[in-house]
C-alpha cells in the first residue's frame, strides 16, 4: 500500500533558480535563504521517498489564459521542462508515475473532483525550482506526479475547495495498492505582488500566521477568500492555497519537523516547512 510519508512546503521563486544555475548559493544575499534547506535534504536522505506529489501552479507554459483548467494532473511517462523567458537553463525532463496518477485521477474524479488529464505536460519554475532545492545537483531520485492549480484566471478555487481536493487526495494516495513511499510538495508563496501600486508588498505578521496555522489548525485557513489573500498576502499570494492542498492530505494532526522563513528574496517572502503525519 501507498504511504504519504511526509509534506513539504517551499517557495518556488525563478530567481532560486537562477541564483543555482550560477553557483551562488554562498553569496551575503541568498546564503540565509539556502541555509533552510539542509534539514529537509536530510529527512529526504533518511527517509527514501519513490514518488513525489508536486502541487503547483504553471505561469504560462504548459497552460493560458485561452485554457486554464482550475485542477490538472499530470498523467505522463515524464515531464520536459523548456525555456520561460527568466534565464534558467532548460533541464531534462522528469520521471512521471503514470499507473499512480491515474490512480490519483480516478481517485478524485470519484470524490466528485472534475480534473483535467494531462498525458503530455511541460514544466515549469514551479515544479522545476523546488526539486533542485530538494535534490541538488539535477538529481532524479523520485518519479513524480505533476498536480496544477490555477492561481493566474479568476475565478480561482477557494482555499476551503483547495483544502478538500487536499483531503480527497489524502485518500487517493492511501488507496492505491501498490507499495510507494509518496512525499508531497507544494510549492509558491509567501506573500508577495509583483505589479500594480503594491508591487513589492510583504505582510510578514501574515505569514508567519499561516506557518503556524498550516500546522496546528488548517481549517482557520479555509475561512479566508480568494479575495482576502489578496487583500492580506498581495496578489500573488494567493499562491497558499497550493500549501492548503498539501495539508489537506495530511493527517488531521501533523509533527511540524523543520520550518523556516525569510525575506525577502526578489520581492518575496520566502517560507518553507517539513511536515510528517502525527501517529
Amino acid at each position: 500500500m501507498a504511504t504519504l510519508i511526509g509534506g513539504i512546503c517551499t517557495s518556488h521563486i525563478p530567481a532560486i533558480g537562477n541564483a543555482i544555475a550560477r553557483g551562488l548559493e554562498d553569496e551575503p544575499y541568498w546564503r540565509p535563504f539556502f541555509a533552510g534547506y539542509p534539514p529537509v535534504r536530510k529527512w529526504l536522505a533518511e527517509t527514501k521517498p519513490d514518488v513525489a506529489v508536486v502541487i503547483y501552479n504553471d505561469h504560462g507554459l504548459n497552460f493560458f489564459l485561452d485554457n486554464l483548467p482550475t485542477f490538472a494532473i499530470g498523467a505522463a511517462p515524464q515531464y520536459p521542462n523548456a525555456d520561460e523567458g527568466w534565464g534558467l537553463p532548460t533541464l531534462a525532463p522528469y520521471p512521471g508515475d503514470p499507473r499512480l496518477s491515474w490512480h490519483i485521477i480516478e481517485s478524485l474524479v470519484n470524490d466528485e473532483f472534475d480534473v483535467a488529464t494531462c498525458q503530455e505536460m511541460r514544466v515549469d519554475h514551479a515544479f522545476t525550482v523546488p526539486q533542485a532545492l530538494l535534490w541538488p545537483g539535477g538529481a532524479r531520485p523520485v518519479r513524480t506526479v505533476p498536480i496544477a492549480v490555477n492561481t493566474v484566471q479568476h475565478p480561482l478555487p477557494s482555499p476551503a475547495r483547495c483544502y478538500k481536493l487536499g483531503q480527497a487526495l489524502g485518500r487517493a494516495i492511501a488507496s492505491y495498492p501498490e507499495d510507494a513511499r509518496v512525499v508531497a510538495i507544494a510549492t509558491g508563496g509567501l506573500s508577495h505582488q509583483l505589479d500594480g501600486e503594491r508591487a513589492g508588498f510583504i505582510n510578514k505578521q501574515f505569514d508567519l500566521m499561516c506557518l503556524d496555522k498550516i500546522v496546528e489548525d488548517p481549517q482557520a485557513l479555509t475561512q479566508y477568500s480568494i479575495h482576502d489573500l489578496v487583500r492580506l498576502a498581495g496578489t500573488q499570494g494567493v499562491e497558499l492555497i497550493m500549501w492548503l492542498v498539501l495539508r489537506g492530505a495530511m493527517t488531521a494532526r501533523v509533527h511540524q519537523l523543520h520550518r523556516h522563513y525569510h525575506i525577502p528574496v526578489s520581492n518575496t517572502a520566502a517560507g518553507l516547512l517539513l511536515l510528517e503525519n502525527a501517529a
